[in-house]
């Protein structure tokens, strides 16, 4: 691995809750470190032969001794743009250290709470044109963000950043978990790419990605018995693009790539324009020993912040949804006050109404619909095509949100009839272009106090925070793909037991799982089969997160499945307090606990190909009666029992190969 070799570096020193770091300069080499609030993670920052870089990782105290773990080796720094090369030839002006506390409450995410220190520093620099750039870290336990400030230079009051040169530099042993990025305009009807790609698990850094066009955020790397680290941006507004990581240099380098030139049918700018002062997208790094600070951080909400006041208070919860299992025949009039009648038996709170009910039911008999959910006490999302000019998907409704004037007309009508959300879907990829239309169709939603999902799109990036009406995104191979080929019922549990440590740790993620049927038709007789455990299925509804949750269960599910498998569904949460990694290894299993208020949810899943059995660590449980989910006998008879957790918090699994297990303690 390439190296660069410092000869003189800064120490931090601790003093009444407070950092102070001073940064040493000798043949144009410096660096400054940063510790995080409990002096384990730790980040060098300094500028070599004029190359900006950091480097990062975290401290073993073994046998009364600090051991130095580097995760990341030194990564370069730097952009270029229109007005000058920010990359190289850069001069270390000014190093300034100081702290900062993140406290805030969320009301759609995997936590409702956070009161989190952190350690911050700005680096100043200039470029050979003496053109000014500050860099801006925060290093929190285990966490580590960071982004670019831009000034104005002179009278030069807008950018063009064309190429970010911002690299992870990862040790030549570590394996990686990546999704590959998809080219443009390829898959069906030429709406990809959609964040839809197979995960590969485990492999070397040598591997290349399926299309050439590198991977996706998040992207988790494991550094053998060192531990691991997930890189992925928050903060990504219409103000810049979205970015992704490209292929693996000889160096072991992945640095940020821009969108492709294809995205968007082509059309918009492949890299960010702002104005001056600006400031870039946070890059994150999220990094231990273990995997428990990759699926609990919180990193992502912690540096963005709300760019707006809900118009209204949003309301989280489950809804039922014909499409994923019926297709597209079942958005008529008779199915849909079906699954308005489910949802009503179910005590949940939405019906989803996907596409074509503009042709399949029309405009007028819609309004019918509604007024028969309301009746039933439940509210109702509605289902729209994104598409202006950037794709060929055919479903409508079409043409209303690519447009202010057609997309303010259409809310107004949405919200006179007492609709709460929508789903919006077939977007064009990571150009500003169309970062500015989610952006846009967030804001207006607000203005019509509306909820949205987004659907065949990119990846949520802090939104949660940021967006007060925002609910989920796909950006996922989600359940979907279940129901059009065996070959990804074969493969759910292995996604499943990816998603925890990746996608969804880093934002909502539009699943629409938890499917009963064993066949995946409407009379349960045909189609693809599932090949998981009906206990398995019931486990990712607390495994994968979204403040609303399009569940996969259709009518017959409520008489032929067992009774309290129907009353599990009917009392399962959307939104947490907490979130706990118990154990587990991406791709292999998963055990996870969430809390809501004083009642816990564990959930553990199984992909491995031979029976697995653990022996989990619940203190929180300890002596605790709990109703205990199971799938019984040979791993086929869902079962659930009441039992006691020993007073030492350990309890024994056994998860037979796709299936799973669940604890629930509810408090009196």
């Amino acid at each position: 691995m390439k190296r660069y070799f410092v000869k003189l570096f800064a120490c931090a020193f601790f003093f009444a809750g407070s950092v102070f770091s001073t940064a040493h300069s000798v043949d144009n080499v410096s660096e400054t470190l940063v510790l995080s609030p409990d002096s384990s993670t730790f980040l060098k920052v300094g500028v070599k032969e004029g190359v900006p870089y950091y480097k990062a990782g975290y401290y073993n105290h073994l046998k009364g001794e600090k051991q130095e773990v580097l995760m990341l080796e030194d990564s370069p720094l730097g952009f270029t743009s229109n007005i000058g090369d920010f990359s190289k030839g850069m001069k270390l002006l000014s190093v300034k250290t100081g702290e900062r506390q993140f406290r805030y409450d969320l009301t759609r995410a995997k936590v409702s709470s956070v009161n989190q220190k952190a350690n911050d520093l700005r680096m100043t620099l200039h470029n050979a044109k003496k053109q000014r750039l500050d860099i801006e870290f925060v290093v929190e336990n285990n966490n580590i963000a960071f982004r670019y400030h831009i000034p104005m230079q002179g009278e030069t009051a807008c950018i063009v950043v064309e190429k970010e040169t911002t690299g992870f530099n990862f040790p030549a042993h570590t394996t990686t978990f990546l999704s590959p990025q998809s080219s443009a305009q390829i898959g069906w009807k030429r709406t990809k790419p959609s964040y839809e790609e197979e995960y590969k698990a485990d492999e070397p850094m040598s591997t290349r990605s399926q299309y050439g066009f590198g991977y996706t955020f998040p992207c988790l790397f494991h550094e053998g018995n060192d531990g691991w680290v997930l890189i992925s941006e928050t903060g990504v507004t219409g103000k810049y693009c979205g970015s992704r990581i490209g292929e693996a240099s000889a160096d072991g380098i992945y640095t940020i790539e821009f969108p492709m030139q294809g995205e968007n049918n082509g059309f918009g700018s492949t890299g960010a324009q702002m104005g001056l002062p600006g400031a870039t997208p946070w890059r994150t790094i999220t990094l231990g020993k273990t995997l428990k600070p990759i699926v609990e951080t919180t990193v992502h909400f912690d540096v963005v912040e709300p760019l707006y006041a809900p118009s209204m208070d949003y309301k989280p919860g489950r809804s039922s949804w014909s499409w994923i299992v019926w297709q597209d025949a079942s958005m008529c009039y008779d199915d849909q006050k079906t699954f308005v009648d489910l949802a009503a038996d179910m005590g949940w709170e939405y019906i989803l109404m996907d596409a074509l009910w503009d042709t399949q039911v029309g405009r007028k008999r819609m309004e019918e619909l509604f007024k028969y959910a309301q009746s039933k006490g439940v509210d109702v999302f509605l289902w729209y095509n994104s598409n202006g000019g950037w794709n060929d998907a055919p479903q409508g409704m079409k043409h209303c949100m690519d447009n202010p004037i057609a997309r303010k007309a259409e809310m107004k009508w949405i919200k006179e009839q007492g609709i709460k959300g929508l789903k919006v879907d077939f977007f064009g990829g990571d150009k500003q272009e169309t970062i500015k239309l989610y952006e846009a169709i967030l804001s207006d939603a607000n203005d019509y106090g509306l909820q949205i999902i987004f659907h065949g799109c990119t990846l949520p990036r802090g939104w949660e925070r940021m967006y007060p009406n925002y609910c989920a995104s796909e950006a996922v191979l989600a359940s979907e793909n279940i129901v059009f080929q065996q070959h990804f019922c074969d493969e759910e549990a292995f996604n499943a037991c990816l998603h925890p440590f990746i996608r969804n740790t880093v934002g909502s993620m539009d699943f629409g799982g938890t499917f009963l049927n064993k066949r995946m038709n409407r009379h349960n007789n045909g189609g693809t089969i599932r090949r998981t455990t009906d206990v398995f299925e019931l486990a990712t509804a607390i495994l994968f997160q979204s403040s609303v949750q399009n569940f996969a269960l259709t009518p017959n599910n409520l008489v032929e499945q067992p009774k309290f498998e129907i009353d599990f569904m009917k009392e399962v949460p959307t939104v947490w307090d907490e979130v706990r990694f118990i154990d587990g290894y991406p791709g292999k299993y998963v055990v996870l606990a969430r809390r809501l208020g004083e009642d816990w949810y564990v959930a553990a899943v199984n992909a491995e190909k031979t029976t697995k059995k653990l022996t989990i660590d619940l203190p929180m449980l300890a002596g605790k009666k709990v109703n205990y989910y199971h799938d019984g006998k040979k791993g086929q008879t869902p079962t659930m029992v009441e039992v006691k957790v020993p007073k030492n918090g350990k309890f024994k699994l056994t998860l037979p190969t796709n299936g799973g297990a669940m604890l629930r303690y509810k408090a009196l």
